[in-house]
């Protein structure tokens, strides 16, 4: 019954608009003093810190803050100009060049949310000049850059790990092949789409022009290099291979000369902010998972759903459509931080890899993050192109249709995302 109460409370602080950070926070201390009275506040404050201060979790710092300074200096513009050189020459090459791009954004910043305020500002108004409809040039941004979830270094993948007991590293590598095939097919889709629809080719194919975007790109481009060549390399670890990410960025954007001190500042200020929010969502389910493991709801929630059916592929079927449920009305952050503890009991007992599974889990939040009312990368799309949020998730079906075929690849082939895993490290 007292969790009823708590998740009722919960739904109802999170409807009245208050922040969920904060909502989770209030729901857990009121059900705290419930079952075990005011001795266990002076708890709270130890409980809240040791939450937040998980070392993997430094990485999502550090990470935000690589993409504000990207956001900040000419390293995005030289990515666009690259991949503008290499595809622009296809029927539809723009939308493609917008898939490219946000995919080289992913592989440094890893967050959706980056992407789109990154390159959307600059290829979403260009699009539009160009004769293509508003609402598809925010459509395919918008699915575009929730790629970032499942491409290494994601910082999803970064919190799921750390609620889950994973390795971080491993689920950067699971995330390599579904993130390509989910890029590659919605570049595929937009060529189908404006060869039927005669959106215009760009220009024509110059191997000067792409010489000299690549000269010009060629640190931009060691970034994801240096990033992913440490971590996977066995080099740094994840949280040290983000503040490699830091100091690589820095310096190219000082390098460039597109970068000083007054935006340098701007972009740690930006950092802090985006790096506020998920910090506190992390401190605030501490205290849920607390109050949470002494009620032993997961270990409940797991004997109810194995009394039910013990098959490993309905179980996963399950899943799927309890977060893509969760998705439409979660964050990312906030859905893996308050619902991966209590069904990785469920996960562990079907004898489900958690890798694997961390798959499944981000794929379904990256089609949460395009699928009202919440989506939050959508709303930000639509926002850049000042369009109506309805007209651009019309738009935006037949890329959700690519991101849900790759899922149910994921789900039900699990050699797509772990042959890489398996390969790497047995």
């Amino acid at each position: 019954m007292d969790i009823v109460l708590l998740i009722v409370g919960l739904l109802a602080l999170v409807l009245l608009s208050v922040p969920i950070a904060v909502a989770l926070a209030i729901a857990a201390v009121v059900a705290m003093i419930v079952s075990q009275g005011t001795e266990s506040l002076p708890n709270l404050a130890l409980m809240m810190y040791n939450g937040a201060t998980n070392f993997p979790l430094i990485a999502i710092p550090l990470f935000i803050l690589a993409g504000a300074i990207m956001n900040t200096s000419g390293i995005s513009r030289r990515l666009i100009a690259l991949a503008s050189a290499l595809i622009g020459f296809v029927r539809g090459g723009l939308a493609m060049v917008n898939v490219g791009a946000l995919m080289f954004f992913a592989e440094i910043s890893g967050s959706a949310v980056a992407g789109v305020a990154a390159i959307g500002p600059i290829l979403i108004p260009a699009m539009k000049k160009r004769g293509y409809p508003g609402p598809f040039a925010a459509a395919i941004n918008s699915s575009a850059a929730s790629l970032a979830i499942i491409l290494p270094p994601s910082i999803p993948m970064i919190l799921y790990a750390v609620m889950a007991g994973t390795s971080v590293v491993k689920m950067f590598v699971a995330g390599i092949v579904p993130g390509l095939l989910g890029g590659f097919a919605m570049m595929a889709l937009s060529y189908w789409i404006a060869v039927r629809k005669g959106y215009p080719v760009e220009e024509v194919f110059r191997l000067k022009r792409v010489w000299q975007a690549l000269k010009e790109a060629s640190l931009a481009l060691l970034l994801p290099l240096i990033i992913l060549g440490g971590i996977f390399g066995g080099l740094v670890t994840a949280t040290e291979g983000a503040g490699l990410a830091v100091v690589a960025a820095v310096g190219i954007a000082f390098w460039y000369r597109e970068m000083n001190w007054r935006l340098l500042w701007h972009a740690v200020i930006d950092g802090a902010t985006q790096t506020a929010v998920v910090m506190l969502l992390v401190a605030s389910s501490a205290l849920l998972g607390g109050y949470l493991t002494e009620q032993q709801l997961p270990q409940q929630l797991a004997q109810a759903i194995t009394g039910v059916t013990s098959e490993r592929w309905a179980i996963l079927l399950l899943m799927n459509v309890f977060f893509l449920v969760i998705g439409l009305f979660l964050h990312s952050a906030a859905a893996i931080i308050l619902v991966v503890p209590i069904v990785m009991p469920v996960v562990n007992a079907a004898g489900i890899d958690p890798v694997h599974f961390g798959l499944v889990v981000t794929l379904n939040l990256a089609i949460g993050q395009q699928t009202p009312p919440v989506a939050s990368v959508l709303a930000t799309a639509c926002s850049i192109a000042k369009e109506d949020i309805w007209a651009v998730a019309r738009a935006n079906m037949p890329f959700l249709a690519v991101l849900l075929i790759v899922l149910m690849t994921v789900t039900y082939v699990p050699a797509v995302p772990m042959w890489l895993v398996n390969l790497l490290y047995g």
